[in-house]
Order: C-alpha cells, then sequence, then structure tokens
C-alpha cells in the first residue's frame, strides 16, 4: 500500500542520462563529445541549410534553366468531344452548360476556371457559359446552332 512516506517512481520513468562536461572520470569529459576544434566543437552552432561543409552545394552545382511564369492563368481543359458524349449521356438538363453543371457531372475535377478546346466534334446545339474558349471550339459550337458565353 502506498503512503507519502513510500512513493516511488513509475517504472521506467527514470532513465539514467549520461552527462556530458562533467570531468574526464565521467567517461565524458574533456572535448563533450563533440571533437577538437572545428566550427561544430563551438557553442552557438547553427548549420545552414544546404551548407555541405564547404563543398559547392547541390543547389549551386545543378544548371539553372527555364522560367515559371508567376502569373500563368490556368484552366482546368475539357474538349468538344467531351460535351459531345456527356449530351448523348443526356447529363445536360435542357441543353445548358455551365462550369458548376460539368463539376457536378464529374466532368472536371478541380476548382478551377474551365476552359473549352476544339478538339473532335458537336452535333448537339448547347447554350454554353464557361471562363474561356478556343476560337477553334466557339466555331463548332455555333455551327452546330448552339452559343458561346463566358462567365463573368
Amino acid at each position: 500500500m502506498k503512503h507519502l512516506g513510500n512513493l516511488q517512481y513509475a517504472e521506467g520513468s527514470i532513465q539514467k542520462k549520461k552527462r556530458i562536461g562533467r570531468g574526464a572520470g565521467s567517461g565524458r569529459g574533456g572535448t563533450s563529445t563533440r571533437g577538437h576544434k572545428g566550427h561544430q566543437s563551438r557553442t552557438g552552432y547553427n548549420q545552414t541549410r544546404g551548407f555541405e561543409g564547404g563543398q559547392m552545394p547541390l543547389s549551386r552545382r545543378v544548371p539553372k534553366n527555364g522560367f515559371t511564369n508567376l502569373f500563368r492563368k490556368e484552366y482546368e481543359i475539357i474538349n468538344v468531344e467531351q460535351l459531345q458524349l456527356l449530351a448523348d449521356a443526356q447529363s445536360f438538363s435542357n441543353g445548358v452548360v455551365t462550369s458548376d453543371i460539368l463539376r457536378s457531372v464529374g466532368a472536371v475535377k478541380r476548382r478551377l476556371p474551365v476552359k473549352i478546346l476544339g478538339n473532335g466534334e458537336l452535333t448537339v446545339a448547347l447554350s454554353i457559359s464557361v471562363d474561356a474558349y478556343s476560337e477553334s471550339a466557339k466555331a463548332k459550337i455555333e455551327n452546330a446552332g448552339g452559343s458561346v458565353g463566358t462567365n463573368g
């Protein structure tokens, strides 16, 4: 039975830690496991990210080429032939197509602006209102008797 007079720590809660820098007799005295000289042996040592001991870092050895346009506008792409397949499957009520309808039928997945491209043929008249479209897609939609508008 435990009383205030015989309390003990829980088993395994106390682990003996080797104390460094407490004299030669401790087994970890002298250089205190830091080796001899050099910046890593000093107090306050903080290695910078990518530092490779004076060797030319990988980030500077690898050639840099190309260009990333920070202002690039990304679109979710759908082709005219996909619109035809969806129209054949009667996914569009009364021939109206919008970005939200395309998302609800699973034609586009991400929440990006939708752009229609002109790959394939279209035989159904659709009233399409999306964020962007190519000239060839616009021509094919209008030739099929449909109309094109933009969200915005």
